[in-house]
């Protein structure tokens, strides 16, 4: 005799909780913090990797072409902030070293 299935087993889910947040600065606050702001305004490449290593993802990531929006989306992501992958990509073009310098305070301050 078969039993009907009542539910379904749920698979574990691995990844960061989902809970909504913001990011801890905005993208014009660049002076918040003076040694990125440097570092975002004289080699922001150096300050991409940085911010990747800080992220998890190898330090070579930044040298191909559009994982920065790829990096952060996979921020807002983990972090819970709300945004879209189109104002990601516009903020990237339009204000990248702003951006980026924001990337690297968020993730300064996540790491404590």
């Amino acid at each position: 005799m078969s039993y009907p299935i009542t539910s379904q087993p749920q698979g574990m889910q691995q990844g960061y909780a989902a809970s909504s947040s913001q990011w801890s600065s905005e993208v014009m606050d660049c002076c918040e913090d003076m040694g990125i702001c440097l570092c975002g305004a004289f080699v922001p490449c150096i300050l991409a990797c940085n911010v990747a290593k800080d992220f998890g993802e190898c330090c070579c990531l930044p040298c191909l072409p559009g994982t920065l929006v790829a990096m952060r989306t996979g921020m807002r992501e983990r972090y819970g902030i709300p945004g879209s992958i189109c104002n990601d990509c516009v903020c990237l073009a339009f204000c990248g070293p702003c951006t980026l310098c924001q990337m690297a305070r968020e993730m300064q301050r996540r790491k404590c």
